[in-house]
């Protein structure tokens, strides 16, 4: 029989009916990652005024969402005023949060892809944020990056508080580039926005490097890249539309917007200028090396190019190459898990945010661009270079279609991804990737949401 819509009623008893399962199945795999949070869960004491934070970081940002942490701690009298832990990224992470919200063993504070909040709030999952929530701490919807600030509104209200944009970058050799004649006075990356003078530059690179001008990670299982590559690329088109409609029930894509992206991923390969199968390492690896010119990622990339000695590397936003600018991003956001709060509490949990909205410039040097306003619009952040050199691309972040099966990290992603990697791979034209693209969809296109 088929799965009814979700409507208030029906989310409210779905919710109730995995909270049954929910307490049992989140202790033990919780359990194993913090012993203080174990034992919140197990039913063993914290401190009533210890805070609770659950965030997915790892590598660089994982040490610098630590520093932050400790800078939070040392404002409220030491480690006991936080307790802090950190999941695996991706679908593990919104699968503990999920069953510890329906449990009700929720954190007080968690980070959120702003593309995964979505879901989250449909699910009846987070507490909406209120203007006078913001007020209480000293904040406003003014303090925040506008196209983030938006994008996370729903239904009216505001689920989520924006910590930065992370957009898709364009990372570039500096001897390589200079040799292309390709660097200004300055030593900055020339302007190379129009397909014909982009063209022109990966052909004018490739002479360099006597092989691909470009990299951009395809080899299944990475996903990721292909799509970000795609959508940045997808929405600098007039006439591109969302991939998914109507929360992620609808499949929507411009064929035609589709076919132009994947057949001109097909002529650089053909070309030589982008590489036709790299992992995520190698692709970033040969630029860094001197065998390609640029490389397309996340700028969260700048720590891994920073540990290499002698790298002379420079960052730039993706230049326009159609009829309008547009970047693949998401945005790090915290949210509020449903739960009980007094006045106080909420108050507290607020506060946090605040105090970690306030050392923005510490996880911007990771990359992420503020989303913070006093700390984008700061001289400090004006200085901090490559990473101020990109700054511009979270005003024209594209945030990926609202689906309870999309976002960062998604069963989306890696399924579209893997279609696209295919296509830039040459194993898949790009009609026989959209018709799996199609298949593969169908059942998560014909199933409402389980939250």
């Amino acid at each position: 029989m088929p799965i009814p819509p979700a409507t208030p009623a029906s989310r409210l008893s779905r919710r109730g009916f995995l909270a049954a399962g929910a307490a049992a199945a989140t202790v033990l795999p919780l359990a194993a990652c913090s012993s203080p949070l174990a034992a919140g869960l197990a039913g063993s004491a914290l401190n009533p005024e210890t805070l609770v934070f659950w965030n997915l970081f790892g590598g660089g940002d994982g040490v610098r969402m630590q520093a932050m942490e400790d800078g939070y701690a040392k404002q409220h009298g030491g480690s006991s005023a936080l307790q802090g832990t950190t999941f695996a990224w991706g679908n593990p992470y919104y699968s503990k949060l999920t069953l510890a919200t329906v449990g009700n063993k929720p954190p007080d504070v968690a980070i959120a892809h702003l593309t995964r909040a979505k879901p989250l709030w449909d699910g009846d999952l987070l507490d909406p944020i209120t203007s006078d929530d913001l007020a209480s701490v000293g904040l406003s919807a003014a303090d925040f990056n506008q196209k983030a600030w938006a994008a996370q509104k729903t239904d009216g209200n505001n689920i989520a508080i924006p910590l930065d944009t992370h957009p898709f970058v364009l990372f570039y050799n500096v001897d390589v580039c200079k040799k292309a004649g390709l660097l200004d006075s300055d030593g900055n990356l020339k302007d190379l926005s129009g397909m014909d003078t982009f063209e022109r530059a990966l052909a004018a690179v490739s002479k360099v490097t006597g092989g691909t001008a470009l990299n951009v990670a395809n080899v299944v299982p990475e996903t990721a890249t292909p799509w970000r590559f795609f959508w940045t690329m997808y929405n600098q088109l007039k006439d591109a539309t969302p991939f998914l409609s109507k929360g992620g029930a609808e499949l929507t894509v411009n064929e035609d917007a589709y076919n132009e992206v994947t057949s001109r991923t097909q002529k650089w390969v053909k070309e030589g200028w982008l590489n036709k199968a790299l992992d995520y390492a190698t692709a970033q690896s040969l630029m860094f090396d001197g065998k390609a010119g640029f490389f397309m990622q996340g700028e969260w990339e700048i720590s891994t190019a920073q540990s290499i000695k002698g790298l002379k590397f420079g960052m730039a936003p993706i230049p326009q190459l159609y009829d309008k600018p547009a970047t693949q991003a998401d945005s790090h956001t915290f949210i509020l898990p449903k739960k009980a709060r007094t006045p106080e509490q909420r108050k507290q949990h607020l506060l946090f945010i605040k105090q970690m909205l306030e050392q923005s410039l510490t996880w911007a040097e990771g990359g992420h661009v503020p989303a913070y306003m006093p700390t984008f619009d700061s001289t400090q952040y004006r200085d901090l270079k490559p990473q101020s050199n990109y700054a511009a691309a979270a005003e024209t972040a594209v945030f990926d279609d609202a689906a309870w099966y999309g976002g960062s990290g998604s069963t989306f992603e890696g399924t579209v991804g893997a279609q696209l990697a295919l296509v830039q791979q040459g194993s898949s034209s790009p009609a026989q990737a959209l018709r799996a693209i199609k298949s593969q969809l169908a059942t998560y296109l014909n199933t409402p949401s389980p939250l």
